[in-house]
């Protein structure tokens, strides 16, 4: 299911509830029709299954005391985000605000509140949460965006891990026997032994994903030996990653193509047995990467690997938590905060789930006595609000693979320490980059050797580095 909320909504609000009991929110119901105006993208009055989708929702808000007409108004697709702004820029303000970027102008200037008083007053959106979604809230809390994190995971054909005779590999050097025996067999059966055991598309990040931990990089700002800061990009944790990265390389099982190779190019290698592990990077991948080869490979399952313990730990790559990049924000000019707080408070509870996980019935499912059957257009069906933490729906909407992929974000979800610069360091943040990526390609190929290191620090530093370090050491003291 995909995880998209980009939407456009507007609710009109009348007195209805008088009891305490019957809200969501708690405090008291409205007293008078109100206009709530909510700016979502994608979700437009001219689509019939929005329409019924809102109708839905209007009659479940109306039977808990909250009597909501949901108005849709429309914005383009195409520049929605330019047209959002020009629509606040003129002080046309709706009371729930859908942001892909450009959020941060507006914060700046009053224009959206503190999430956090009211998401504690909630019933259920407070539970819904995800471990980075609180994170970020403390870091920013402005934006919020209620659905599982993005995170690089290894993915590999689970009949191909049983002719491997492995079962999961728990630790870097099983991790690299899984890829020597993917390589070295015919698994495919098309005469050749021509599997890279693990590739990628255009660089190492999506193995860092799920790495970078077991070598102890668990943060962009480490301490060294005398206790000072020290990025990551020129730790000694990271030259360790690298020789693991060379000798797989070396060795065969790292597509040498992987620096040039695009997504499409990745996965292609996937499904026709030229690589045994590929990356994902959200559930959806998961879900597509398991529909496209049962479309090759009817029989053939997926299986969703744990990041392997490794020499300093295990776990998933850290996770910026500076802020939310996109998402839901509230107006602070709003005069209907507990109206809008209560609409989300609802699409968290169990009701409020099912409808955000199975849409319309008619449309997206229908029920059969007791029995939930999906239809067809359930598959491109997107949650418009949020995607809960804590529910569990009542038919099997993922398969098992994209399942354990949200379970381990939750279960190895780290927060990075990592912090927005200044515009005046932007340059020296590319420059810095750009050494890091050049000189990490030529260790793993084998074009430069690790001899080389202390020149490659020096070089980072002096591209820019040192201008970072002394910036992080102010902002982590």
């Amino acid at each position: 299911m995909p995880y998209n909320v980009s939407r456009r909504l507007v609710l009109k609000t009348g007195a209805a509830a008088a009891l305490l009991a019957s809200t969501i929110l708690s405090g008291p119901a409205s007293a008078a029709p109100v206009t709530i105006r909510v700016a979502l993208k994608d979700f437009l009055s001219t689509d019939p299954t929005a329409v019924a989708y809102v109708a839905q929702v209007e009659k479940a808000m109306a039977k808990r005391g909250h009597d909501i007409h949901i108005e849709l108004v429309d914005l383009p697709s195409s520049g929605y985000a330019d047209a959002l702004g020009i629509m606040l820029l003129s002080r046309d303000i709706p009371d729930l605000i859908y942001f892909q970027g450009g959020d941060e102008k507006f914060a700046s200037q009053g224009v959206l509140e503190d999430w956090r008083p009211y998401i504690e007053k909630t019933k259920y959106l407070k539970n819904a949460l995800y471990p980075h979604n609180k994170a970020r809230l403390d870091n920013y809390p402005y934006l919020l965006y209620v659905h599982p994190l993005r995170a690089w995971q290894p993915v590999v054909r689970e009949d191909w891990l049983k002719k491997a005779g492995a079962k999961p590999p728990e630790t870097t050097k099983a991790f690299a026997a899984l890829l020597r025996t993917l390589h070295e067999h015919d698994f495919d059966n098309d005469g050749t032994k021509n599997t890279w055991g693990i590739t990628a598309a255009g660089s190492l990040e999506e193995l860092d994903g799920f790495l970078n931990p077991a070598f102890g990089i668990d943060a962009t700002w480490l301490k060294d030996e005398e206790g000072a800061w020290v990025n990551s990009q020129i730790s000694d944790e990271e030259r360790d990653k690298l020789k693991y990265y060379h000798q797989l390389f070396k060795d065969g099982l790292l597509d040498p193509e992987y620096i040039t190779l695009n997504w499409q190019t990745k996965e292609d290698k996937f499904y026709t047995g030229r690589a045994g592990v590929v990356s994902a990077s959200n559930a959806e991948n998961v879900v597509t990467y398991e529909t496209k080869m049962r479309a090759l490979h009817p029989d053939v399952s997926l299986t969703v690997l744990d990041p392997p313990l490794g020499p300093k730990g295990q776990g998933l790559a850290a996770v910026d938590v500076s802020k939310e990049s996109r998402g839901w924000a509230l107006s602070a000019l709003s005069e209907h905060k507990q109206e809008v707080v209560a609409l989300l408070d609802f699409m968290a509870s169990p009701e409020g789930q099912f409808m955000e996980r199975l849409g319309v019935p008619g449309i997206h499912y229908k029920k059969e006595g007791d029995q939930i059957k999906p239809l067809a257009a359930l598959g491109s069906w997107e949650s418009p609000f949020l995607v809960a933490s804590n529910y569990d729906p009542p038919i099997e909407l993922l398969p098992a693979s994209a399942e354990k992929y949200i379970d381990n974000t939750q279960r190895y979800f780290l927060a990075d320490n990592k912090f927005s610069y200044p515009p005046e360091y932007a340059a020296a943040l590319d420059a810095a980059t750009n050494v890091y990526n050049a000189f990490a390609y030529e260790l793993v190929s084998g074009k430069a050797n690790f001899d080389q290191w202390d020149d490659y620090v020096a070089q980072w530093k002096s591209s820019g580095g040192s201008q970072l370090t002394e910036y992080a050491k102010q902002v982590l003291k």
